[in-house]
């Protein structure tokens, strides 16, 4: 593997930074994925596989083959977002790809990826009236008769920007009909009451969501943009919210220097952005868009930069965030560059330095964190082969030993040999059954925890919750009902993660007996991590607090709030509950198997030697045919210990920076 593959974050030389750091990050993922085929390929040559191996050997190898980079632009309307999208990434079509003539209505936002189940690259839009639906868009993403599907003709640019002007159509509905699908904002109500007294059409988007899917070579390489036009479209699609961006492995964040900081700015910043990835600006950046308009050829360069420094300071002031961490560009000028290849405004433009930033941070995250996710848990499964190979290696080594010493000895060394070798099979076979008890201890210590993680405890939460909600006539009711629920959503997580941590500790005094008593030299495996499952759910509950207590809630008819509560964060809540029951039942079957196998294998070990001493009492000649045999077999267990040893050696070069 080259270096380049390895570490993603070495400086990229020349135009196109994210690009090619896309392509050596693409590369680091293959290196992984040959890896793991290898450790596939190793349990079968020696049957060591089990069905549940297979089964998370498989899962990581998807994960690596359809994992994905997720960038998200949000900003407020007319801030060039789309622009700068065209700019950075689809430059190549030598024209504007994606309309950056958006409206003020315009509430789409829209997602573009590489589909490698669709052999036609695609446009599909899901209706807006999708959203007087009970499914969550996540749900309604498995409905494909929900959306609607036009073909992309990926040889005409002109007719593939054509096509994409279908994602800002707008219409016109009555008032009534708004107020339904949950778009009558507060301007536009106070705009109705002053034109037309309340009776007025209100311009609403066609479409909720859009995917485009064409096999640009990022897309391919498993980058997906998100689109997110406007405060509107994030204050009335919750999922954005708490689901999209946070899961975003960067949020590019876009002010214009025409209008500077405005209050919906900060609004879209604060409330839908900064609240709910958990106050870390990590893969989050603030970029000042339009700074050709400060461009003033009656000033000095000199002036020109302090002008763009003070409105980057003035904006870090106000978004709360080090001056630095904004990043001054001109998209359109920039996109205007590439397709004229001119250098010098490229470099004036400044995206150059934003295309760096991307390449040089927000890439070694996500390698990152899909080491922390597959790779460190692929490392642990080999090293459960590993250790018990190890161990079942050196007692052969000194069952060799004792061989030699038996060649010129005489019978009572070998019944030295064999009473000693039976005092340690019953000590051992003693700890066996000790474990064998304490095992089933730990096992109904986990259950408690499974228990409240499990798919029945949530169900019977939520469905108290919404009977307790629907019971109640008050608005305030309905507040005290989601109170309750996220009250007992988090009792439930602090539960869990006590169970674990005692669950651990007493895992934790097994492994330690086995060393002490037996030379057994296993790690014990981490504790399990239900911290980050907390920090999820603190996040949810913050959008619930936003909601609970918002002018909205007050104002809106019951049913519609109860409904929107469940489908948008309930349901989110569930879906957490899931992973993380999931997650515990994994981690409890690493902490056991490790010490499992090589329990195994020193059994294994402990009988193959009392039989080799009793054949060799019975019969002196079969000294060197043993002899001969056990060799074999330690050299075949160095064979298989050096190739996990191997693989493991690969992962490490693998480690990011």
């Amino acid at each position: 593997m080259s270096e380049k593959a390895i570490k993603i974050n070495q400086p990229a030389q020349g135009p196109d930074q994210f690009k090619h750091q896309m392509q050596a990050f693409a590369s680091w993922k293959n290196e992984l994925i040959k890896t793991i085929n290898g450790y596939q390929q190793w349990l079968k040559k020696y049957d060591k596989g089990t069905p549940e191996i297979e089964l998370r050997l498989f899962d990581a190898l998807q994960s690596l083959q359809h994992d994905t980079l997720s960038i998200a632009f949000v900003a407020e309307f007319s801030r060039g977002k789309t622009e700068l999208i065209n700019a950075i990434f689809f430059a190549d079509a030598g024209r504007r790809l994606l309309p950056s003539d958006v409206g003020r209505t315009t509430m789409c936002p829209t997602e573009l990826l590489y589909d490698t189940a669709q052999s036609q690259a695609y446009l599909k839009m899901l209706p807006i009236e999708t959203r007087l639906s009970d499914m969550s868009l996540a749900e309604l993403k498995a409905q494909a008769t929900q959306w609607t599907m036009l073909p992309v003709d990926i040889s005409s640019p002109d007719k593939m920007a054509e096509i994409f002007k279908e994602v800002v159509k707008t219409k016109l509905v009555s008032s009534a009909e708004a107020e339904k699908l949950g778009l009558l904002t507060d301007d536009v109500q106070t705009s109705l009451q002053q034109n037309a007294g309340g009776s007025a059409q209100v311009e609403v988007p066609v479409w909720r969501h859009a995917i485009i899917s064409f096999p640009h070579p990022l897309l391919q390489q498993g980058l997906v943009i998100l689109d997110t036009p406007g405060l509107n479209a994030l204050g009335s699609e919750p999922e954005l919210t708490l689901n999209m961006l946070p899961s975003a492995q960067a949020v590019l964040f876009i002010l214009s220097a025409d209008t500077g900081v405005t209050r919906s700015d900060l609004d879209i910043w604060q409330n839908h952005i900064m609240a709910f990835r958990n106050k870390k600006q990590s893969g989050l950046i603030a970029v000042l868009n339009k700074i050709d308009t400060l461009w003033d050829e009656m000033k000095t360069e000199t002036e020109v930069q302090a002008s763009i420094t003070e409105q980057c300071r003035t904006s870090a002031a106000l978004l709360g965030i080090d001056a630095g961490n904004v990043f001054p560009i001109s998209a359109q000028k920039a996109l205007l560059a590439k397709i004229r290849n001119n250098d010098d405004l490229l470099k004036k433009s400044n995206l150059p330095a934003l295309e760096n930033l991307l390449a040089m941070e927000i890439l070694p995250t996500k390698q990152k964190m899909i080491w922390d996710s597959i790779v460190t848990r692929l490392d642990q499964m080999i090293a459960s082969n590993l250790s018990p190979l190890q161990s079942r290696a050196e007692d052969i080594k000194r069952q060799l030993d004792d061989m030699e010493l038996l060649r010129n000895s005489n019978d009572e060394t070998l019944q030295k040999m064999i009473h000693k070798a039976k005092t340690n099979k019953v000590s051992y076979y003693e700890s066996v059954k000790n474990f064998q008890a304490s095992r089933r201890k730990i096992a109904l210590q986990a259950k408690n925890m499974f228990d409240v993680l499990g798919e029945e405890a949530i169900d019977t939460l939520i469905k108290k919750t919404r009977t307790d909600m629907q019971g109640s006539w008050t608005t305030a009711g309905l507040k005290k009902g989601m109170q309750a629920f996220f009250d007992s959503a988090r009792d439930a997580m602090q539960i869990a993660n006590r169970q674990a941590e005692q669950t651990h500790k007493s895992v934790e005094s097994i492994y330690k007996k086995f060393q002490e008593d037996h030379g057994l030299h296993l790690k014990v495996p981490e504790p399990l991590n239900v911290g980050e499952f907390n920090d999820q759910l603190q996040q949810i509950y913050a959008k619930a607090e936003g909601y609970r207590d918002s002018t909205l809630t007050t104002m809106t008819e019951q049913n519609f709030v109860i409904k929107k509560f469940f489908i948008s964060l309930v349901s989110h809540v569930r879906s957490l509950f899931v992973d993380a029951q999931r997650s515990a039942d994994q981690w409890f079957k690493d902490l056991v198997t490790p010490l499992v196998n090589e329990i195994q294998e020193k059994r294994d070990s402990i009988e193959q030697h009392m039989e080799t001493l009793n054949r060799i009492s019975s019969s002196k000649t079969e000294l060197d045919g043993k002899v001969a045999s056990i060799k074999q077999q330690h050299e075949d267990l160095l064979l298989q210990t050096e190739a996990l040893q191997a693989m493991r050696d690969s992962l490490q070069r693998c480690t990011p920076p």
